[in-house]
Parts: C-alpha cells; structure tokens; sequence
C-alpha cells in the first residue's frame, strides 16, 4: 500500500508539473485522494504552484486528466484543510515579498548595495515581478461572456445555431479540422477563418437560400459554445519557457500568468507578440500597472509567439517614495516619469533634490538633480535615485510652556514678541508666578542659553518688550510648581482618616468633614494640632520639634464657632472619648451548662466568672482538661504601628521550626507550632477551687474556654516504634505507655521525652544524676519523644588524625628538650 500511494501521488505530481504543456495520454482516474497522506498533498500543492496553478486550476486540471468529481472536490477540501491549518507551503509570491528587503543606507544615504545583487534577501524588487506570481489574481478568461463579435471561429469551436419564429430548430455544430460546419438539410459551410459576425451572416444566407424565411417571421442566432484550446509559444526572459494550451478566448496576460511572468533580466515593457512571423503587438505591463489599462493584452490565436526580450535600461528608486524598486525605462521617458512609475512621494519627502548615483567609466559618482530638471533629466543605465526625508526641524517655530491658558507651538511671525506670544497664548493664568520667567534660545551653534525676564515688569511695561527668534522657548512658572504641595493630615477617631489638600482659612471642622465625621466614640473634645516648626534650635537638646495645640470643637461641627486655622502640614489628631468602650466576647465550650459566646461585663472580669455564667461545669466534664485559646494579637498586644501581629509571630515560630531537626517539613512544624501557641496553659481545677486568684486570669476579647470529656486514652507520637493512643490506666509509668507503642526507636532522645496535657500545660524530663525521672501521665495527654540531634562532634577518623598529631608533637618537644641538656 505504502509504494501504491507513493506511485499514485507521483503521477499526480507529474500531471501538475505537465498541466501547461500539451496534453499527455496520462489518467488518474484510478487516484483515492483519501489515500494520500497530508505530507504528500502539500508536496503536490508545492509542486503546482511553482508551475503557475493556483488552487482552483489545480483540481481543474486533476479533473481534465481523468479525476472524478466527487475525487476533485475531496482534493479540493485537503487542499482547503492544509491552508486553514496553516501547514501549506509558502506560495511563490509569498517566497517573492520575503525576498523583497529594506534596503541599507550609509551616512550619506546612499544605498551601498549592488543594484542587481544575486542575494535574495538584499536584492531591490523589480517593479511589476509580482503580478504574474500572484494566487489572487490569475487572469483567466471568462467564457460566461457574450461571444466577442470580432472572434475567429476555428477548428474544435462549437457553434449553436438558434433559428426560431415560422421555423423552429437548435443545431449544435462543431468545425470540422478542414473548418467546416455541415447544417442538417443545408450542407457543408467553411467558417474557419471568419469572425462570429462573418459567419453569422454566411449562416443566414444559406438558411435564406434553402426555403427559410429568414427576415420574413424567422430569425437566426448564432453563438459559440464550448470553445478551442490553441497553443502559443513562450521565449526569451521568461520563468518558464514553453509551448502552453490555453482557452482560445485568452489574452496576452494570459500566457505571461501561465508561464510566471518575464525572469529578473526580462523586459516588462517591450514584450512582443509575433504572429506570422512578424511582430503585431508590443505590450507594455506598466500600462496596466499604473494607469489600468490594457489596450496591447490582444487575444491570442493558435500558433502566435510571445518573446520577452531582456531589459535595456532599468534604475533604482529608493527612499521617500511610495513604490521603491527598480524601474525599466524606455527611450524618450524621464526622471519624472519614473517617479510616478513609483506613485510618487512620500509625505515627508524632501522633493526639492534627488541625489543619483551613476555609473562612470570603472566607478559611481553622485550628482544632484533638482526639482526643476526633473522633467530634463534622462535615466541612465545603472542608476540609483534616493529621495532623502525632511529635516526634522521647523523655521519658525516658537513655544510657550506653563501658566498661560493655552500653551504650546506658535508661528514665528515677523516682528513677534514675547507679549504678543502671551497674547496669542491666551494671557498668563491666574496662579502664575510673576516674578522670573524664562527664554531658553538657540544658539548659531545649536548650543542652548538662558535669558531671564521679569513677568509683572513685562505687563506693566516697566521694561522694554522681547522680539523673539526662531525655536525659543518660553517657560511661564505656576506657583505650585514653585513649592511642594500642600497638605493637611488628620489621623484617629475619624471615619475616613489620610491626607488632603490644603486650602486657605481651612478649620479643624472642614478637615473633619472632608474626613466623613467622627467615627463612633469620636470625641469633639480635646483635639490635638502639630504644627512644623521652622525655627528650632539646633544647638539644644531640648528644642521643639513640634509645636501642639489642644483644640475643642462642638460636636454639630458649627461654622460659627470656628475659631482655629490649620495651616499647610499640620496633623490633627481626634481622640476616643475616654469611657468609650467597644463590646468584647468570650466564647465558651464543651461540658458546661450553657455553652456559647459571653460579653465581658466588667474588665475585671475572670476565667472562672465566665464559667459560673456559663452555669458550672457538667458531671462528665474532665476539669483538668480545660483549655484556654487565646490569639497571638492579644497575648503579644497590639502592633502599634498597625502590621499584623499574627502574622510577625507566625513567621518568628517558622524560622524557628527549620531549625528544629526533629520535623522534616518545617512548615509543618511552623503550623502545629502556631497553633499550640494560641494555647494559654490554665489549671482549671485550681482556678475553681481558688477563684479570684492569681492563676484566675482576665478574660480577653475572643478568648475560648474550652472543657473536655473525661479523657480515656494516652497518645503516644514521635520515636517510637509504633505511634498509637493507648487507653489510659491509672498507676501505669511513663515507661509502660511507651511500650504500649512498641518502645523507644533506636533514634529516640530519651533525656528529651515531654508530656503536651490536655489543658495544654507541657512537663519535660528531668535528670537526677545517671537517672531520668519522666512526668506523671493523666488522661488526655500526649507523650511525645524527641529525635535525636545528629553528631557535631569528632568522628573515630578525626580522633584518630588528632592523636597522631599530638604524638607527633610530643616527639617534637622530647627532641628539643634532648638538644638543650
């Protein structure tokens, strides 16, 4: 199968490469597009462009050589797929325009470059080059049109003949090789050689001649159906030289589209058609190019030769033009026709000299053209156009910058001034800073200066007015611009605290709207100012470097009693009233009558006053278990300068735990770590037994009492051999817990072993001398062994390196000693 779909596709290939020579005996009738792989169908496409098919010429001629329909537009939807997928090889125009590259410029602006260089990648396009190697324009002949009455009916032509009225018939005839038509009942009638309006009238007179009543009640049309193919020629500077089939209704433009247009050293301009062995037509595809027209695109007939001589004066056009390329220019044409050939200039065109580079004996040479002998000066061989760009400056220009109303680019009339600048500006706005403006000027040697004027004596006239020059500068200062903005701070009990703008004769009681008023439990009473000070001593210790005023507003913010000014940067600070208290909750839960969240009623309020509130504890409450949760914010305080607190303690307790070698996820670690550090140990059982004393802590805003079940299990984590929970018996040692879970590991630290109660209490090892003595365990609680650190110290390597050292050393000292007795 696989050398089946390789043959097939070769002789598709082959077809395609084929389709504009004369036809072949080949059939692929046989040819299943679905067995061709999507690698294969590209390489086909490929291969038909660089004949000159486009896609549609690529299934039409599939079908001419034998492909079903039903195959023809399968093909038709493979080719369709591989261009939306984007996989398509690139098209020969596609290959043109990537070869077409900006060109390179010197200092001089001069391409440096040879103008007809080989390298496809530097070589300037050669204008028209892309007509006939366009997939979008194909310049096939339409045959839906009315028969051209001017046509020459040949061998192969199909002609129908309609004859309606008091006779009644259709005849469909075709020209015999000899160029005859035989007409049923009349016979045999030459039309070779005769256009369709000359046989349509030889027609109707052998119909009038045999008893039809032509022009009495009868009428006769006469028209084409399926047309000839003829062949024409291709020679000289062409891509694809060759003999081509073409419909008999094809045109010049035609064949030159079949055959990819003239080669880089073919003429666009001198192309001749030769019939009969002598030239009739010379066309010139700039015709078409710039002005549309086609009035030398004849059609062909069988046999005719088309030749494309080579070139025999191009130039190049290059820079600020809209088309640069090169242009072939024919006798009698000038400078400024090869400017329209490129549409022209450019926007920024410096139009009034054209530098040239031409050729002189061994070497180039540069002349300048200027804009009056455009129209004088004739092209040469080899010549190089480069229309420069405008200088980026201005001749009269003048500008105003800052407080005028309408600042920016002015004309530079004659005579102007710096007032009139002003007026044309619109005047100077009313913050504008009257005392220094500036002019900055231009020097001869386009070094810049300053020259300084006086803004209040220019208005009142005191001094003499500016005439100004070409790009000066005039810069008007505001006032603002002159000094840092200012502002006001307000900053406490308001409900929108921050900085605003100062504005004149502002109040304390302005600020404190703009702010959105007293927060709740704001007090208007005893407001602070801090206001700058300027005058400091800077020799004294003791200096002020703030001056505060203590401020009382009524609490209506009354305009009336205003009687303090803020001035620009001063900070006020508004205070809570001083019983002000916001509501605080305890929640407490587990074994007590009435769990749920408490308010604090008194800030003496206690642990075990939430308790009696909460009703006492339940008969299964383990009263040794009670936890108090408490979060970091109140157990470290509050940050004062507002970051979060939490978040600093979680972060101190993860440095921490990637020190610690037990754990080996650190984060881990980090988490447990904060958790259990949100837990106060209490000892709850005393705090009943004893209430109001020292162990009977304040209750905080968010605190959680937390009591337990009577616990029944001992967890037992860390080096053990198997960490479990194990039911808790009273009377069993720390030792027999262990064991419980399998006993200690070989990597435990046992010195280290600690016990985590359940009221979150934590009791550790003690030592006494060779001896460990291990906490008492109750119910609830975790034992937890430690792993052990790993060695820092000497390995038996080290020990036995620095022994041998010391003995060397002590043989030292024996031999120097030995020498001194």
């Amino acid at each position: 199968m696989k050398y089946l779909k390789f043959a097939l596709l070769s002789v598709i290939i082959t077809t395609f490469c084929l389709s504009t020579k004369p036809v072949s005996a080949q059939n692929i009738s046989s040819v299943n597009v679905n067995n061709l792989s999507d690698a294969q169908v590209q390489q086909m496409v490929q291969q038909a462009h660089a004949a000159g098919l486009s896609d549609n010429q690529i299934v039409q001629q599939a079908e001419d050589k034998g492909m079903s329909a039903d195959q023809g537009q399968l093909l038709q939807k493979r080719i369709e797929a591989l261009r939306s997928s984007g996989t398509s090889a690139q098209t020969d125009s596609d290959a043109t325009q990537s070869q077409s590259r900006a060109l390179n410029y010197n200092s001089t602006g001069l391409n440096q470059q040879k103008p007809y260089s080989n390298q496809a990648d530097t070589a300037p396009k050669i204008f028209g080059a892309d007509l006939f190697r366009n997939n979008n324009l194909t310049f096939e002949p339409n045959l839906n049109l009315a028969t051209p009455v001017n046509y020459i009916v040949g061998p192969s032509d199909q002609l129908n003949i309609n004859v309606y009225g008091n006779s009644i018939v259709n005849w469909k005839l075709n020209v015999s090789p000899e160029g005859n038509i035989n007409i049923p009942g009349i016979g045999i009638v030459n039309v070779a050689g005769k256009t369709i309006e000359q046989a349509t009238a030889l027609i109707k007179s052998k119909l009038a001649a045999n008893n039809y009543a032509v022009g009495h009640g009868t009428n006769v049309q006469v028209s084409l159906g399926n047309i000839r193919s003829i062949k024409v020629i291709l020679v000289g500077e062409v891509q694809k030289p060759g003999s081509y089939t073409l419909p008999s209704l094809a045109t010049v433009f035609n064949a030159l589209y079949a055959a990819g247009g003239p080669t880089k050293n073919g003429s666009f301009r001198q192309i001749e058609v030769i019939r009969n062995n002598r030239i009739i037509r010379r066309l010139d595809v700039y015709d078409f190019l710039v002005k549309g027209e086609q009035k030398d695109n004849i059609g062909l007939q069988d046999q005719d030769i088309i030749r494309i001589p080579t070139y025999r004066v191009r130039v190049q056009m290059t820079g600020e033009v809209k088309t640069p390329a090169l242009f072939e220019v024919l006798p009698g044409e000038t400078l400024q026709d090869v400017i329209g050939f490129a549409g022209g200039f450019t926007d920024q065109a410096y139009t009034a000299l054209i530098k040239v580079s031409q050729i002189s004996d061994q070497q180039r040479k540069i002349t300048d053209i200027t804009e009056a002998d455009y129209k004088n000066y004739i092209p040469l061989r080899g010549d190089i156009y480069t229309v420069d760009h405008i200088l980026n400056r201005f001749e009269n220009r003048v500008t105003i910058n800052g407080a005028v109303f309408r600042p920016g680019q002015y004309e530079l009339q004659k005579g102007l001034t710096l007032m009139q600048l002003i007026q044309k500006a619109a005047g100077i706005k009313e913050d504008a800073f009257t005392g220094l403006g500036t002019i900055t000027r231009l020097n001869p040697d386009n070094t810049t200066g300053i020259i300084s004027f006086n803004l209040k004596d220019l208005i009142n006239k005191t001094i003499a007015d500016i005439p100004l020059q070409r790009e000066d500068v005039i810069s008007i200062s505001s006032i603002f611009d002159l000094r840092d903005k200012y502002t006001v701070t307000i900053k406490g009990a308001i409900r929108r605290g921050g900085i605003f703008a100062y504005a004149d004769s502002i109040s304390v009681e302005d600020l404190i709207i703009k702010a959105g008023g007293f927060a709740e439990g704001g007090s208007p009473k005893r407001i602070e100012v801090a206001r700058r000070v300027n005058d400091s001593d800077p020799n004294s210790k003791s200096s002020s470097v703030a001056q505060v005023f203590q401020v009382d507003v009524n609490a209506e913010l009354d305009k009336e009693l205003v009687n303090f000014r803020l001035k620009p940067y001063d900070i006020v600070s508004v205070y809570s009233l001083p019983g002000y208290e916001m509501q605080r909750t305890v929640k407490i839960d587990g074994e007590v009558l009435y769990p749920g969240y408490y308010v604090i009623k008194n800030k003496n309020e206690k642990i075990s006053d939430i308790v009696a509130r909460a009703g006492g504890l339940s008969a299964s409450a383990d009263v040794e278990g009670g936890t108090l949760k408490r979060s970091n914010t109140a157990i470290l305080g509050v940050d004062k300068n507002k970051t979060d607190t939490a978040e600093l303690a979680r972060e101190r307790i993860a440095r921490l735990a990637r020190l610690h070698k037990t754990y080996k996820d650190s984060t881990n670690v980090a988490e447990d770590t904060t958790l259990r550090n949100n837990f106060v140990g209490i000892d709850l059982k005393r705090i009943l037994e004893k209430p109001g004393s020292n162990i009977d802590l304040l209750v905080e805003d968010g605190d959680e009492i937390r009591i337990p079940k009577q616990q029944q299990i001992v967890r037992v984590n860390g080096e053990v051999l198997y960490p479990s929970a194990v039911v808790y018996t009273d009377g069993k040692s720390f030792k027999d817990y262990v064991l419980n879970a399998g006993g200690f590991s070989p990597e435990a630290l046992k010195r280290g072993a600690y016990i985590v109660y359940a009221n979150g209490t934590v009791k550790g090892t003690s030592k006494f001398l060779f001896f460990n003595t291990h906490p008492k365990v109750k119910p609830g609680s975790e034992i937890y062994v430690p792993k052990k650190p790993e060695p820092k110290g000497d390995t038996t390597g080290k020990i036995i390196g620095y022994t041998t050292a010391l003995a060397s050393l002590g043989a030292i000292i024996l031999g120097i000693l030995s020498l001194h007795k």
